[in-house]
């Protein structure tokens, strides 16, 4: 019977725990590189949310800007809208289909009076004059 090596024996024994050592070594640094990838995240969700709060109190400290005003109601085409608007700016009053009729020096005919009255509810429909009463009509205050 042949006795061991013992020096063959001892390299046996050192490869074994060299083997086991490297796969321990594999492992730990799988786990780092996952642990760093989840860190890395981490600070990326963390410098998301320092951001976010930055923001909610710059905009909280700055008054609410104002709403641009709705754009002006475009007047139809025709000239008498423009004469009808320009005369109710210089009567400054609530004024009647009738009374804009002798204004413009037209006929009180009804076909006139009608026209105007119509041209008027147009105006008013359109949000460039407004209707205080039936037939009574007037700009509206600033």
């Amino acid at each position: 019977m042949s006795t061991p090596d013992p020096g063959a024996w001892l390299l046996d024994r050192i490869d074994a725990r060299e083997k086991t050592l490297t796969s321990h070594i594999e492992q730990i640094q799988a786990q780092i590189a996952e642990l760093t990838a989840r860190l890395r995240d981490l600070d990326q969700d963390l410098d998301h949310l320092r951001i976010t709060r930055k923001t909610l109190l710059v905009l909280a400290g700055e008054p609410a800007p104002a709403s641009p005003p709705p754009p002006a109601p475009a007047v139809p085409g025709h000239p008498a809208y423009q004469q009808i608007l320009t005369l109710m700016a210089d009567i400054g009053q609530p004024s009647r289909a009738r009374d804009l009729c002798l204004a413009l020096d037209l006929p009180l005919a009804r076909k006139n009076i009608e026209n105007t009255r119509a041209k008027l509810k147009r105006l008013v429909s359109l949000g460039i004059l407004m209707e205080i009463e039936p037939g009574l009509f007037a700009q509206p205050r600033p």
